[in-house]
């Protein structure tokens, strides 16, 4: 049986890279690992779109309601489905870098109290049980604040969706609180759900001391 382990977090809090150095520790360990990143902005049409949307094509961050948006997030992983098939046929390990949750805590920040968890509800309905997307087996919360993640956005090599050293979501302090406080909620409340603060008291926790932690948690959780 395959392990799905989702890698999740603000912008800036470094899923990317803990994502591809997991996947490698688990190839240097002998076991047969994937990575897929959401969104696929180059390699779906619903991945595209998120690309424009988050490079201001379409508006604002508050000009579209987030259950619309929501769909562009989910069509573009039920388009990458038989890519996540495939892998999870291939291998026994699959980390994604953003997963489901990814929606649920972006488009949920926009919302409070009954709509958000109706919200919450309505996207987890569309990507698992209508789209019948796999479950997560393991997801972990990178928990980092907001300012030291902006500051490490401004460090990201350019991406292939945008021309600015930072989109709508990250360069907006305001609404990546929000969905860090999404982040939190699932994390506190669901059961598949670890969480690993990125600070040392006030200091950022290296990448290899981040790594670690992410390698004893996911090993802790997973069947042997």
């Amino acid at each position: 049986m395959t392990f799905l382990i989702a890698i999740e977090g603000i912008d800036g809090s470094g899923k990317g890279t803990q994502a591809k150095q997991l996947r490698q520790r688990f190839l240097d360990a002998g076991v047969s690992a994937a990575l897929i990143s959401f969104p696929q902005y180059d390699q779906t049409h619903f991945g595209q779109a998120v690309g424009d949307f988050l490079n201001g094509r379409f508006g604002s961050l508050g000009e579209i309601h987030p259950q619309l948006v929501s769909l562009l997030y989910s069509g573009d992983r039920f388009e990458s489905k038989p890519v996540i098939l495939k892998a999870m046929a291939d291998n026994d390990v699959v980390v994604f870098d953003r997963y489901v949750a990814s929606n649920l805590a972006h488009q949920g920040s926009k919302v409070d109290g009954d709509e958000q968890t109706e919200l919450l509800k309505w996207i987890q309905t569309i990507e698992h049980d209508i789209y019948k997307l796999p479950r997560p087996d393991l997801q972990v919360l990178l928990d980092l604040p907001v300012n030291k993640a902006q500051e490490l956005v401004h460090k990201k090599a350019a991406r292939t969706y945008t021309d600015k050293k930072a989109d709508l979501q990250e360069a907006d302090g305001e609404y990546l609180q929000s969905v860090l406080n999404v982040y939190r909620r699932l994390a506190e409340t669901e059961a598949s759900w670890e969480t690993i603060n990125c600070l040392d008291g006030t200091e950022l926790k290296s990448v290899q001391q981040i790594g670690n932690e992410l390698w004893e948690t996911v090993n802790a959780q997973r069947p042997a």
